[in-house]
C-alpha cells in the first residue's frame, strides 16, 4: 500500500505506506497512549516502571490505569510513583491460534498478568521472555506457572519502548 502527500509547492510524493496507528511497522500491536497515561510510557521510555498515585496527603493510592481523577478520594492531584519491578504471574495465557497474522510466526506466545509487589492491587499485561529484545515465543511454554516471580525488562519496538518480564532467577 502506498500513500499521497501533498508537499509545500505542491508537487506531492509517494511511498509505502505508514502503518496504522497502534501497530508496528511489522504488524505488531503497539499501545496508544492518551493524555493520561503518556507519562506511563515516557517513563518507559527511560526504563523505568512508574505507576500513578493520588498526591492528596490524605490518600495517595495507587491507581492504574491512569486516569485523571482518584477513584479513592475524588482528587485531580497526580504524582507518578517509580515501582521495584518485581512482581509475581497472576495469570497467563498461550493463544492458539494467534488471531492477527504479525503474531502467527511467534506462536505459541505467551500473555501473562503481572502483579505488582509494590502494589498487589495493580496488574500490568505483558509477555514473559528470555531477554529484553528475544521474541514473544522465547520462553517454553512449561516455564509458565502462576505465581512465578519476574522482574521488568524494556524492549523497544516499532518505535516504542514497552515493558517485557524475565523469571527471576531463584
Amino acid at each position: 500500500m502506498t500513500t499521497a502527500t501533498n508537499t509545500p509547492d505542491g508537487t506531492g510524493t509517494s511511498g509505502p505506506a505508514a502503518a496504522p496507528a497502534g501497530t508496528a511497522p511489522d504488524g505488531l500491536l503497539l499501545p496508544v497512549p492518551d493524555e493520561d497515561g503518556a507519562p506511563f510510557w515516557e517513563y518507559a521510555a527511560r526504563g523505568e516502571l512508574r505507576i500513578q498515585a493520588c498526591a492528596s496527603e490524605s490518600c495517595g493510592r495507587l491507581r492504574f490505569p491512569p486516569r485523571p481523577c482518584c477513584p479513592h478520594c475524588g482528587s485531580f492531584d497526580g504524582e507518578w510513583r517509580r515501582m521495584s519491578g518485581r512482581g509475581r504471574i497472576w495469570s497467563y495465557v498461550r493463544p492458539h491460534p494467534p488471531l492477527l497474522p504479525a503474531y502467527a510466526a511467534q506462536a505459541p506466545y505467551n500473555v501473562i498478568l503481572v502483579e505488582l509487589a509494590d502494589a498487589p492491587r495493580i496488574r500490568l499485561a505483558g509477555n514473559l521472555v528470555a531477554a529484553a529484545g528475544a521474541p514473544l515465543n522465547s520462553v517454553d511454554p512449561a516455564r509458565l506457572r502462576i505465581g512465578a516471580k519476574v522482574q521488568v525488562v524494556f524492549a523497544e519496538v516499532g518505535g516504542t519502548v514497552v515493558p517485557r518480564w524475565l523469571l527471576e532467577r531463584s
